[in-house]
């Protein structure tokens, strides 16, 4: 929707009188017939998406609590809640919402039809206006509380279920009789600093979209160094300055076509906020990063607002964070203060994808076994048996039975061979400084087999593209989780943790506090400095929410 669009029907809003609270009419026989063979078709055509059948229940229910009167208008004009209401939706862009999706541009028209506008209005535009503005409402508090795609689509083990509102009762409640719906959608919105922050970001960001000419920089032939002549550098000064990695004050001659200087050092914060190695070389991976036009970060940071929507309540209280794209893990205490924070490494992008989910920490073990998932060992470790029926005891693997009995640690007998294939002999590497999982992993039973561990490949955490596991997650520095996790048990003393990390024995601590656990898929960081940091799609869920975002409503539920 426009800016010019926008105001005017801002400005239409504003021409009617506040406060008139002329008792609504009952509606005629036609009128309610109308209404209600309307709510039992689940469809209104004046609406931009017509078919509400997935609210018609909530509208149904809605329009029981009056009898099937009109709730939005009184004596066939707007109540002021109703104004109110139009003018929150007319916003909703700068929540990371489309106003489109909430019939925008037609309020205008439909506010046009009723009084004070409108002299003589007749009741069919009313009964339509008030449904249309209910249908509407429902959607975009549901939208903005959780999000307008239920997270299951995308096989996110996300539950939105119980955060969902009443939402005839929750219009009844608190919107149609309120003084001020804009607070009561203020509360509707995600809590988490992070969101905050990033709403406040897309607003920077959109401002940012419209006054840059959008100008391509030039291809390069090989890297651009410090010192080189590039004649993108006049573009480039422009667009650094306009995202603030360039000082506005930094000395670039306008006339300059050389990469230098200040300009070399905002390529690297630039390339920092892009989860690139800040080289400050002008790479083609960095072209293309720069190229970039600043209206789709826009989008990128919409989609990731969409997931902070789908954000569970147990994020609240003193949660472990991994985020997949990022590369990252955040631990915070009760002030949602980042009490640890260290790189990750998560599931390769092709076959072995770290799923997205919830769930509890319970326990740590230390000096682990690492049992093998049965996928793991049909695709890769049979194969290096059949090639040396050695290989697991020069691995310091073992065959066990289901109860852990151990059946073989050295040469794989044929039989045993076929019971591996046939998943019911199993194998587990031995506790050992070749130990995949290395000396401490992070337990929150979940039916994807995940969790968090050491690893014996420390030199993966210094790439600055980290997707190499199976789907666990590998912790740059187990120790100091391990701290944090322990810290309401009596005696896990850092020397403690060292000491159990280096033993000789495996063993199981259970944690006092069990502690929520979240990994999570954002493309756009805003960090507690402001700095907006922008990662790459790497499993692909950015272009699948958005592909079924254009569809529209009714999304998958």
């Amino acid at each position: 929707m426009s800016t010019r669009k926008l105001s005017a029907a801002l400005t239409l809003i504003a021409l009617f009188t506040v406060g008139r609270n002329a008792k609504a009419a009952e509606l005629s026989s036609e009128g309610q017939a109308w209404l209600r063979t309307a709510i039992g078709n689940g469809s209104l055509g004046d609406l931009r998406w017509p078919d509400f059948s997935d609210y018609r229940e909530h509208v149904k229910k809605f329009y029981e609590f009056n009898g099937y009167s009109l709730w939005w208008v009184k004596g066939l004009e707007p109540t002021a809640q109703a104004r109110q209401a139009v003018a929150v939706m007319l916003q909703a862009g700068q929540k990371g919402l489309s106003a489109d999706d909430y019939d925008g541009p037609r309020w205008s028209g439909r506010l046009g039809n009723l009084k004070p506008v409108a002299r003589e209005p007749a009741e069919a535009e009313a009964v339509k206006f008030d449904l249309a503005l209910t249908v509407c409402m429902m959607r975009y508090i549901s939208d903005l509380h959780i999000g307008r795609v239920n997270p299951k689509h995308f096989a996110f083990a996300l539950d939105v279920e119980s955060k969902k509102y009443d939402l005839p009762e929750f219009l009844k409640d608190h919107v149609v009789g309120g003084n001020d719906v804009a607070g009561v959608m203020a509360q509707v919105e995600p809590p988490y600093p992070g969101y905050r922050r990033t709403i406040q970001a897309l607003g920077t960001y959109m401002q940012l979209a419209a006054k840059d000419d959008g100008e391509q920089l030039p291809p390069i032939k090989k890297a651009i160094i410090p010192g080189d002549p590039y004649p993108g550098v006049p573009r480039l000064t422009r667009l650094l300055k306009l995202v603030g990695d360039l000082p506005a004050e930094a000395n670039v001659p306008a006339d300059s076509q050389i990469y230098e200087g200040a300009l070399v050092d905002a390529v690297k914060i630039f390339q920092h906020r892009h989860g690139r190695d800040p080289s400050g070389r002008i790479d083609a991976q960095t072209l293309v990063d720069l190229n970039v036009p600043l209206s789709r970060r826009v989008e990128q940071m919409r989609l990731t607002l969409e997931r902070w929507r789908w954000m569970p309540d147990s994020y609240q209280k003193s949660p472990i964070v991994a985020n997949i794209p990022e590369f990252r893990l955040r631990a915070y205490d009760k002030d949602f203060n980042i009490a640890v924070t260290m790189n990750v490494v998560v599931g390769k992008s092709y076959g072995h994808n770290t799923p997205v989910f919830n769930d509890t920490m319970k326990y740590v073990v230390f000096r682990p076994y690492w049992e093998v998932p049965y996928s793991i060992t049909r695709a890769e470790l049979i194969p290096h048996i059949l090639r040396d029926p050695d290989y697991l005891a020069k691995k310091g693997f073992e065959v066990v039975d289901s109860r852990q009995t151990v059946v073989a640690e050295g040469t794989v007998t044929s039989e045993e061979l076929t019971q591996l294939r046939a998943g019911k002999l199993f194998i587990r590497q031995k506790p050992g400084p070749t130990n995949a999982l290395g000396r401490v992993k992070f337990l929150f039973p979940n039916s994807y087999n995940v969790y968090m561990h050491d690893t014996p490949s420390p030199e993966f955490f210094a790439k600055s593209r980290r997707d190499f596991s199976h789907g666990c997650i590998r912790l740059e520095r187990p120790a100091d989780l391990a701290l944090w996790v322990l810290r309401d048990n009596p005696g896990w003393t850092a020397e403690r943790i060292r000491a159990a990390m280096d033993g000789a024995t495996s063993q199981q601590v259970n944690l006092v506090h069990p502690i929520p656990v979240l990994i999570l898929y954002a493309t756009v960081i805003v960090l507690e400095d402001g700095l907006v940091h922008f990662y790459d799609d790497i499993y692909g869920h950015d272009a699948s929410l958005e592909k079924v975002l254009a569809k529209g409503y009714p999304y998958p539920e």
